[in-house]
């Protein structure tokens, strides 16, 4: 069979090639009607835009590029296939590179996709950012990691982090445990950030609350040895002095921490409760299931690709659009016993 092309379309659908064109490129002057009446045939008839023949005309390549640190990571692999969702319902393709959290490679990944004409680049940079300098006149939207001087869109790690040291206080618990992420990364900043104030406020209440004893964090990688060995360190201390709870800066890490709970002896939730953070699909398959505060990663990667397609207005810079945190309880979280 013929490949089917723009005229075929057209003269089926009673219109003009340009009309098909206008439609092609989700053009707002075309009514609902004639767009739905339009796709239809465009979907009945299998018909593919040529993009090579679009971007010899000066067109859009109908391509967003997407640099992130690192695929193996559940959230970036969740963040990468919710933009692919995302371009798709607009008629848009990806294509995914991974800088493995070093700028260089990232200045590398940003110039391929440069060269190769994509419409936008949605960007989660390297932690050693600040060596990098993007190009001009490229759209860039900078997520989760933010920058400052360029547009960025990310969760509002602070406060999800309150809200899930909240919960724990509400809870009953008093000597809350942190694992904070890696010192150079800024969404761990922010988070370390969220638990130290929700700590200093649960000291300052009215209500004389007490919290036992300094804050309790250790460091630790995202991942979940770093998590399991962080558990380790916080755990290793008499009963009357440890942390009855656990907030980790990752689901990888507070799942890693089940383990090191596990390997100890200790009962999670009934002497231990652990919180994570990130709301990956893996946090609904432990047993007990993970209780985490739930990044809306969807909606992260739906504005990004809106904002590079100009189908939303771009944030201002130094003033991102921040998507509030949810918590989704699990079976890790529970009030504490008694010493």
């Amino acid at each position: 069979m013929s490949k089917v092309g723009i005229r075929e379309v057209a003269k089926l659908a009673g219109v003009s090639t340009g009309t098909v064109s206008r439609i092609l490129n989700d053009h707002p002057s075309v009514t609902n009607e004639l767009r739905a009446r339009v796709t239809a045939i465009i979907k009945d008839l299998g018909y593919m835009p040529d993009p090579s023949a679009r971007s010899m005309r000066g067109k859009v390549s109908r391509l967003i590029g997407i640099v992130i640190p690192d695929l193996t990571n559940p959230f970036f692999a969740e963040l990468v296939q919710s933009a692919e969702q995302a371009a798709a319902n607009h008629g848009y393709n990806i294509i995914v590179m991974t800088s493995f959290d070093h700028a260089a490679k990232e200045a590398d990944r940003i110039k391929q996709l440069t060269s190769r004409k994509v419409d936008g680049i949605m960007l989660v940079p390297s932690n050693d950012f600040h060596t990098l300098k993007l190009p001009k006149g490229l759209p860039i939207v900078v997520v989760d990691r933010l920058m400052p001087g360029y547009s960025g869109i990310a969760a509002d790690h602070r406060n999800g982090v309150r809200l899930g040291v909240e919960h724990l206080l509400q809870l009953g618990h008093r000597r809350i445990g942190f694992i904070s992420g890696p010192g150079h990364s800024v969404p761990a900043n922010d988070r370390l950030r969220g638990y130290l104030d929700a700590i200093e406020q649960a000291r300052e209440q009215a209500d004389g609350t007490r919290m036992a004893g300094p804050p309790l964090i250790a460091e630790a990688a995202f991942d979940y040895e770093s998590g399991r060995s962080a558990g380790n360190y916080l755990l290793a201390r008499a009963r009357n002095e440890r942390p009855t709870a656990i907030f980790a800066s990752s689901d990888q890490q507070a799942i890693g921490c089940m383990r090191a709970a596990h390997d100890l002896g200790i009962p999670i939730p009934a002497a231990l409760s652990i919180l994570g953070f990130d709301g990956i699909p893996l946090a609904s398959m432990t047993t007990p299931r993970l209780t985490t505060v739930k990044q809306p990663i969807q909606d992260i990667a739906a504005a990004a690709v809106a904002v590079l397609l100009n189908k939303q207005t771009a944030p201002e810079l130094d003033n991102p659009i921040l998507f509030a945190c949810e918590i989704l309880k699990g079976e890790t979280t529970a009030s504490p016993q008694p010493d």
